[in-house]
């Protein structure tokens, strides 16, 4: 039996769930001795400002949320200055803060997730997805590379310096 996977708008009463899941990945990032997530960011106020404004998407499965992640359209104000070079210069979609549910960890649900935001992408009609990482995210690093995002270079965000990647759409 195959599990119904649906990408949606995240509702200010998912907020606590997706602050559980977020919560867990931060620990996760600890124990594997990233500094990624490591600094009071990001928080409950985060997921609710991501809500308010619209960025917060959950992946579910069979209804139960499994992934948060922040979807944000043409807008990453770090992404304009760039050590190397963006593969395009169109309209983009930026993910942030992708957070796994630890049941679902290691189901390779963040690849699903990618799958799901390529389609987003598609159908709104937008050229790329650009996402930037830690040095240190070796899960995610791995992911992007097997998803086909390109290597750009770095990006300063919240403090440090991360590697950033974009795939073109369309």
């Amino acid at each position: 039996m195959n599990s119904e996977t649906k990408l949606r708008k995240a509702e200010i009463n998912d907020r606590d769930i997706i602050w559980g899941i977020i919560q867990q990945s931060i620990e996760r990032r600890k124990q594997d001795g990233s500094t990624q997530w490591q600094n009071g960011y990001p928080n409950l106020g985060t997921v609710e400002s991501d809500i308010a404004k619209g960025f917060g998407y959950v992946l579910t499965i069979d209804g139960e949320i499994a992934v948060y992640v922040a979807l944000i359209l043409n807008d990453e104000p770090a992404y304009s200055t760039i050590e190397g070079a963006w593969l395009s210069d169109g309209e983009f979609v930026v993910v942030h803060r992708v957070a796994v549910d630890g049941k679902f960890a290691g189901q390779g649900m963040v690849k699903k997730l990618f799958d799901h935001i390529e389609d987003f992408t598609r159908s709104h009609g937008i050229q790329s997805i650009k996402v930037d990482t830690n040095y240190d995210n070796n899960a995610m690093l791995k992911i992007l590379e097997s998803k086909g995002y390109s290597y750009c270079g770095e990006v300063l965000l919240a403090g440090g310096m991360r590697k950033a990647y974009e795939k073109i759409i369309i």
